[in-house]
């Protein structure tokens, strides 16, 4: 097999599972309404069919990572993207609620193996050099992905029923499973023996042990985070989120104990020391933060405020999905004239911009002041998370690339979370004569009572996206030399002897 075609082929397999699961996550909130008539269930039942998956996924997505790094993230990827279809049609099976929640949670352990081992795949296939353009094009599909699932999601409800928009995802993650079995694709960093890295003399060290202490403690950690900033939006601040924020702390300095005694520690010494993987997982966090808070706002001015149904105000959203799409390939083109640095600074100047002028919004604001706000979020944000995507990959070796996607799809996962609490926080707490519980058991404020609290909420979203862009500030530059992105600190092929050496001594 050629490398070119070695490479389209990982590039598709990469692409559609990530596809997969953003249409995953888009058409259940369109079905959830419809599963919950269906199966007589609660509103908090529904809600634990999101919540479920959520926890499992962020809890486990750097351990499978560091699967992918060991054994291959192929198969990686085969037994995730597998599983997740297995899971889909057992949930558009199933008799019960209870049976829903159990298969969610299972889909998010393969969702959680899936994820980072579509980034793994493309580190391990392509040069360091040229991995702008593919990443550009796996978010450019999230986006569509996005942008389609309300619609596609709506019209397989009102045709078929919700269990159709799970039996959506069993083919596709069938036929590319099989091939990504059936098909060897050998890359330029196949070793003779699974996880086994190389030193400078070339001889081989055995793999390093899984870190499984290590992958409980972080779990744990992120267990409780995400069902804290899960649980803050229904019911504030009381003793179950107080005790689950404590937990979470504590489980995280169990968890830097631990790695900083360990031999083989589960986020290896070489990124975790590493200021430019911090700071471009800084920026992501921080962007989707501050991105999805202003969604959920904007979401209940536009419906609250200004009485759009839901497909309204899609519609007036849809500049966003549009922008994303389209700012992503053009990233990839910008990063390598101006690098990374200038063009992360210039996308989270752009969200920064894009919140404060939905800050601006009132009764009186026009389509084209609310379609301004969500083009320049769109903008902004896809190219931010192809730049700093592509800065992480990048400046992590080979070897270690799963858990560099790992950690990205963690951000990637609790940023939402996190700034969805941000701004509920917010409003309930500056909105005057707020109601409180909603019908739905979720939060619900008065038209007049929210417009006055949304732009202070707004604003804050705008300083959390501002300090991404201090963030943005820290990683490399446009070389001198060229047009080429900064080369990664890399071990392997791609890595200098002296910094292979030292990487050994050090025990990455």
């Amino acid at each position: 097999m050629t490398a070119r075609r070695r490479q389209r082929l990982v590039l598709t397999g990469s692409i559609t599972g990530a596809v997969i699961v953003a249409l995953d996550g888009t058409v259940l909130t369109v079905a959830q309404p419809a599963l919950q008539r269906d199966l007589h269930a609660s509103f908090g039942q529904v809600q634990w069919t999101s919540t479920g998956y959520l926890i499992a996924v962020a809890s486990l997505l750097v351990f499978a990572g560091r699967l992918g790094d060991r054994y291959g993230h192929q198969q990686i990827f085969a037994l995730g993207i597998l599983g997740f279809g297995a899971t889909s049609a057992g949930i558009g099976l199933a008799p019960g609620v209870g049976w829903v929640i159990g298969l969610r949670v299972a889909q998010g352990i393969f969702g959680a193996l899936l994820q980072p081992a579509t980034l793994g795949m493309l580190r391990a296939t392509y040069p360091s050099d040229r991995l702008g353009m593919p990443l550009a094009l796996r978010t450019s599909a999230i986006g569509l992905a996005a942008a389609a699932g309300p619609v596609l999601g709506g019209a397989l409800v009102a045709h078929w029923g919700w269990r159709a928009v799970f039996f959506l995802n069993v083919v596709p993650a069938g036929l590319i499973g099989l091939l990504a079995l059936a098909v060897r694709v050998p890359t330029p960093d196949d070793r003779e023996t699974a996880g086994a890295t190389t030193t400078a003399g070339g001889t081989r060290t055995p793999a390093p042990r899984l870190d499984l202490p290590g992958a409980c403690l972080l779990a744990l950690a992120l267990v409780c985070l995400v069902h804290t900033l899960v649980a803050l939006p229904e019911t504030g601040w009381t003793t179950a989120t107080t005790l689950g924020g404590a937990a979470a702390a504590l489980a995280c300095g169990a968890f830097i104990r631990h790695e900083r005694r360990t031999a083989s520690p589960l986020v290896p010494l070489s990124v975790v020391r590493s200021k430019t993987v911090a700071s471009a997982l800084a920026v992501l966090l921080s962007a989707s933060a501050a991105l999805f808070g202003a969604l959920f706002v904007s979401t209940y001015f536009l419906q609250d405020v200004l009485a759009m149904d839901p497909l309204q105000s899609g519609l007036r959203v849809l500049p966003l999905a549009v922008l994303m799409v389209l700012s992503a390939p053009a990233s990839a083109v910008l990063q390598r004239r101006y690098g990374p640095r200038r063009t992360t600074v210039a996308a989270m100047t752009l969200l920064t911009l894009g919140i404060l002028v939905l800050s601006q919004l009132d009764r009186t604001s026009m389509a084209p002041a609310i379609s301004g706000g969500f083009l320049l979020l769109g903008a902004g944000f896809g190219t931010v998370m192809v730049t700093a995507t592509a800065v992480i990959v990048r400046h992590v070796s080979a070897d270690h690339a799963g858990v560099a996607g790992g950690l990205q799809q963690t951000a990637m996962n609790i940023g939402p979370a996190l700034g969805v609490a941000t701004a509920t926080m917010l409003v309930t707490l500056t909105a005057p004569g707020t109601t409180g519980g909603g019908p739905s058991g979720g939060p619900h404020w008065t038209g007049e009572a929210f417009l006055s609290a949304m732009g202070p909420a707004l604003l804050t979203l705008a300083a959390v996206a501002a300090t991404g862009a201090l963030a943005a500030a820290e990683l490399p530059g446009r070389p001198a030399g060229g047009d080429s992105p900064q080369s990664p600190a890399t071990t392997g092929r791609d890595r200098d002897p002296a910094e292979a050496t030292e990487a050994v001594t050090s025990g990455d």
